[in-house]
């Protein structure tokens, strides 16, 4: 969902949220919050939303609609915020800010007192906000200088809990730095430096994080794969009047980003397992299973259930969504196994027990095995395994660890694993 203002000329606002979006295979719902009179030079009218209005907008959505995340851009008046930040509340989804307060033709988007309702409102309900340098410098209450002052200002703004994505654009630097401000780390990003970026830039680029964490994706994996897509889109931006070009907001970077699907599959695998599983081949710590993008070299390609799945009261309990990003030891282990075997994308960790293990080998089941508390990597207890086993194996078994034994299955998709976990009981 997109909350944002109408922009006539089509190259920001909600215009290029939904277009954006749409280039990430996800549909953009929006609830519009003020219709602008702009062209690529000036902004000459604004028409706020009746707040009856905006409330409206967003209430008949979501009766009828999923929403995966929601991005904020254009409200325009302390009220429209603090009513978003009402409704939002009520709808536990990753909140991506994008704190509009001046048109990148020139001209004030926002009433007095917008920026004080941001901060009091929404940023406590927020995953992430995105400002330029002026908006910072506005939400942080100092004067951006310095890369000093820029890590200060993300730290000020993201005090009660948020992570900043404060973009360099508007920097006097050779490069262009971003600072991510994310568990209390600060990590910068430098790209090199383009022509004038065009109009919409920071609409886009907030549509694209907010569509990738739709996706599954998690903040730091949304960013960086997010800044990527508004570099090409900024090399290809193009002319449409007199004024300002507008960013293409419809590029896509097709290799090694996630597909919906892997997210959507994991989802239904998961409500399986939780109607099927029995409760004693949950580990003390919980079990996971994990779906590997196609060609994924990287853990944040990796998607698996947040928090896993663990017994509560003798009953399993999927602790959160399926993301990008949270596989932990088990997406190294994917990841090892898929330089064997690319179409070996997917892992499920189980409990070990000496009579799961006898059924896999009675099943015809290829097992390996290896010693987690060896000094040897990841990836060469895998290949130990798939060499002694002359092949990739159906499932990998614990001989000794720190903690509990685990069983994992592997196997080409979420369906194919848990098939063979199914013949096991």
């Amino acid at each position: 969902m997109t909350i944002a203002g109408s922009d006539s000329v089509g190259g920001a606002g909600i215009q290029a949220d939904v277009k954006a979006m749409g280039s990430l295979d996800v549909h953009a719902v929006c609830v519009v919050t003020a219709v602008t009179a702009q062209n690529t030079c000036e902004v000459a009218e604004i028409f706020p939303v009746p707040e009856e209005i905006v409330e409206a907008q967003f209430r008949s959505v979501v009766r009828d609609c999923k929403i995966s995340a929601v991005k904020t851009g254009m409200l325009y008046s302390a009220e429209t915020a603090k009513l978003v930040a009402e409704l939002l509340e009520e709808h536990e989804v990753p909140l991506i800010i994008d704190p509009v307060l001046t048109a990148g033709v020139g001209g004030s988007l926002a009433e007095n007192g917008l920026a004080e309702s941001i901060r009091k409102h929404l940023m406590p309900l927020c995953a992430l906000i995105t400002p330029n340098k002026y908006e910072a410098e506005t939400l942080s209450g100092i004067e951006i200088n310095n890369e000093y002052d820029a890590t200060l200002a993300c730290e000020l703004i993201g005090k009660e809990g948020s992570s900043v994505y404060l973009k360099g654009g508007h920097m006097d630097t050779r490069k262009v730095i971003d600072y991510l401000y994310l568990n209390s780390q600060i990590k910068k990003f430098e790209y090199p430096r383009l022509n004038k970026s065009g109009h919409g830039s920071g609409c886009t680029l907030s549509s694209f994080i907010t569509a990738n964490c739709a996706n599954g994706m998690n903040i730091a994996s949304s960013v960086m794969r997010s800044r990527e897509l508004i570099q090409k889109s900024i090399e290809t931006q193009y002319a449409i009047g007199k004024g300002d070009d507008v960013v293409n907001p419809m590029v896509r970077i097709d290799a090694g980003i996630p597909s919906r699907e892997v997210v959507d599959e994991l989802e239904a695998v998961a409500s399986r397992i939780l109607e099927v599983l029995p409760s004693d081949l949950v580990s003390k710590d919980g079990i996971n299973i994990a779906y590997s993008a196609p060609g994924a070299e990287e853990t944040s390609e990796v998607a698996a259930i947040m928090g896993r799945i663990t017994l509560s009261n003798g009953k399993l309990k999927k602790n959160g969504p399926v993301k990008f990003g949270t596989a932990e030891q088990l997406g190294y282990i994917l990841l090892s196994m898929m330089k064997f075997d690319p179409e070996t994308r997917s892992a499920m960790n189980l409990k070990y027990s000496s009579d799961t293990a006898d059924i896999m080998e009675e099943l015809g089941f290829t097992v390996g095995k290896f010693d987690r508390r060896s000094n040897k990597s990841v990836d060469s207890l895998v290949g130990d395994v798939v060499k002694k086993a002359g092949k990739v194996p159906d499932a990998i078994i614990d001989t000794d660890a720190k903690k509990e034994r685990l069983i994992r299955v592997f196997g080409k998709s979420p369906s194919d694993v848990i098939g063979k976990v199914e013949s096991i009981f």
